[in-house]
């Protein structure tokens, strides 16, 4: 029986949430439309299967077909980044993080990544985290006068504490990020350097931002956000030197079984990533956010670091005379989907921080150019005028019919074809 018959409740929801992706401006950074084939790949009798091992090595017996699901999810993911060692298994990003703590460190070690308030995630070792509370973490940010991250105090707390594992990358970056520099400093005090690239993947793999092979150890990654592929992760390694720990942190270390059904749409994605089509896609996605960076600061927006270089837009609303909550929750009824995000030397309260977070992965995969790119800055700044001003409800009641009205003109990937 189909899904309307046995639960119509949850089938109009999720036609609900179509319509309301189709009908919004999805600005969100770490969110993306995946193509009709990986959402056909994602819900298929793959999910009936349990897998527990590696292909060639497993606990259960009917792997015929996995095996070569896995093997060809793999081989697509070391010849995409260039590497020789790939693990398609992790369920997410944070337990692929995890796995990388399992691999190379013992509880109580010292652990360095950037501080969540200046743009790192909380698996590198943030307070609220596992990371954080079973390992000795340090914390490097970005400097104050531009917003970038300070690779002279990485140099001096690694030589002062010299951890044995040491994070690049992060959840609030708009900048690219010098892996050359941290190996560099990797090096010299003998630790280990993941790069956990999962906001940059797809500019990664479309020759948009540089890779970090050959400068880290271990690199990490979801395979949604500008990979556009299923909500998964992987690790990658330079060598094979790190092949055994990793997989062995992965399973038995923290996981059963793969989720067959994600490891096939992992496969789907990376083959659409290794087309000329998708690297057209990373770097307009690069284009489309220096474009509509540019024009909030000709709107006298504050953005952290004074612009990107990459996907994501980190905007201070403190000299709008609003908070990023009220601002994103305001431009969320406009149709603008966008997240409240703490920023550098944030005065405010996470819950309630200074700052939104914006990006352009999902508005590229509609088709949408610098044209669009300028008429979204043009609603933010008037909707965020608005709001400061006290009265924003007819503001955005305005803007929400227009963008409803472009969204028409662009097919919204994995449902309209």
């Amino acid at each position: 029986m189909s899904l309307a018959a046995v639960d119509p409740e949850i089938a109009e929801l999720i036609k609900a949430e179509e319509r309301r992706q189709a009908n919004t401006v999805k600005l969100i950074p770490s969110e993306n439309y995946v193509s009709k084939a990986v959402l056909e790949a994602t819900g298929t009798v793959l999910t009936n299967k349990y897998s527990e091992g590696y292909a060639g090595k497993r606990y259960y017996e009917g792997q015929q077909v996995i095996d070569q699901i896995e093997t060809l999810a793999i081989e697509r993911a070391k010849a995409l980044f260039g590497v020789p060692y790939a693990n398609v298994q992790p369920y997410s990003g944070s337990p692929a993080n995890l796995a990388i703590y399992m691999a190379f460190l013992s509880p109580g070690d010292t652990v360095m990544g950037m501080g969540l308030p200046f743009g790192g995630h909380l698996t590198h070792g943030w307070s609220v985290s596992a990371t954080g509370k079973w390992f000795n973490p340090v914390r490097y940010g970005v400097r104050r006068d531009t917003g970038r991250i300070d690779m002279d105090e990485v140099r001096s707390l690694a030589l002062e504490h010299r951890p044995k594992l040491i994070f690049c990358g992060g959840t609030a970056i708009p900048r690219q990020i010098d892996f050359p520099a941290f190996a560099e400093i990797a090096r010299e005090v003998g630790a280990v350097l993941a790069a956990d690239i999962a906001h940059i993947a797809g500019l990664i793999a479309g020759g948009a931002h540089p890779s970090p092979v050959g400068h880290a150890d271990v690199i990490s990654t979801t395979t949604h956000k500008t990979l556009r592929g299923p909500r998964g992760a992987m690790l990658m390694a330079s060598t094979e030197e790190h092949a055994k720990a990793l997989d062995k942190a992965v399973f038995p270390g923290l996981q059963g079984g793969p989720h067959n059904h994600t490891t096939a749409a992992i496969a789907v994605a990376l083959k659409e990533a290794a087309t000329p089509e998708f690297s057209a896609y990373a770097h307009k996605v690069v284009a489309n956010a220096k474009t509509l960076a540019d024009e909030l600061l000709a709107r006298g927006f504050d953005l952290v670091s004074g612009g990107t270089d990459n996907h994501l837009i980190l905007i201070d609303l403190t000299s709008k005379g609003v908070g990023g909550k009220p601002a994103a929750q305001a431009l969320d009824r406009a149709g603008l989907e966008t997240n409240y995000n703490t920023v550098p030397f944030d005065p405010r309260k996470p819950f309630d921080p200074s700052g939104i977070r914006i990006g352009t992965p999902s508005v590229t995969s509609r088709g949408m150019g610098e044209q669009e790119m300028r008429q979204i800055a043009a609603w933010m700044d008037e909707v965020v005028t608005a709001l400061a001003k006290g009265d924003a409800e007819e503001v955005i009641t305005r803007v929400r019919a227009e963008v409803s009205e472009l969204t028409r003109a662009f097919p919204t990937p994995g449902l309209d074809g």
